[in-house]
């Protein structure tokens, strides 16, 4: 009993020091107590967080979407001209052609809808040295989607085209229409790639009855940003 008895004594004394620093109690009490000393402003707290995590990951998966911005020059392969110039039909008058296409949106898993701007050089007969040169502004379909990195794609696209140079007598606007095919090569160094295009360009003169068909090979570069 001697034994004992100091040691309950100072077993007693030592939780009675415990309880006055404020050592943490366990229990569903002191779970209680716990939850009960938050102050509105660190429940708000809390809940921002949560919810800048929730649009911080909803971001992250969904990604960024890529721009594509490709340029091209290439060559007309061969081409027919239908009373231009002059009235008989003229063989190889596409000259030279380049331009750019920026995509301007996406239908995903599908297709691009794309902007081409298209220069080509002509050679027609009765020119002289003013070689006719023309502008066209296609809106361009491209599938599959530039985003899927798929190397092949075609396309179609039509719209109105300008002479800067024309003969004389023949009209300054036309209506332009494409069909390509291509193969298409990304990230080749960083975000850089290339490209391999061909198709057809064709074009009827407005107010006249002038008209070119021609088929084109080209090739250039292509970004994704």
């Amino acid at each position: 009993m001697r034994t004992i008895l100091p040691f309950l004594i100072v077993l007693l004394g030592f939780q009675g020091f415990a309880e006055a620093q404020g050592a943490p109690r366990v229990g569903r009490g002191a779970a209680s107590k716990y939850f009960g000393q938050r102050t509105p402003d660190q429940e708000e707290d809390e809940q921002g967080a949560k919810a800048s995590s929730y649009v911080g990951n909803s971001a992250a998966s969904s990604g960024p979407t890529d721009h594509y911005l490709a340029l091209h020059f290439g060559k007309m392969m061969s081409s027919t001209a239908y009373e231009w110039g002059t009235p008989s039909k003229q063989k190889d008058v596409g000259d030279f052609t380049g331009g750019l296409t920026y995509r301007v949106g996406e239908w995903k898993n599908s297709m691009d809808l794309n902007l081409r701007i298209d220069f080509i050089q002509f050679k027609v007969a009765g020119s002289g040295e003013q070689k006719p040169l023309k502008m066209s502004i296609l809106p361009l379909i491209t599938f599959p989607d530039a985003s899927s990195k798929f190397p092949l794609y075609f396309g179609f696209g039509a719209g109105p085209g300008v002479f800067f140079r024309q003969t004389d007598n023949e009209a300054s606007l036309t209506l332009d229409y494409q069909l390509i095919a291509g193969a298409r090569f990304f990230d080749v160094f960083e975000n850089a790639g290339f490209f391999i295009e061909t198709g057809l360009k064709n074009h009827l003169q407005l107010w006249n009855s002038g008209q070119f068909n021609g088929t084109f090979l080209s090739a250039g570069a292509v970004f994704t940003f």
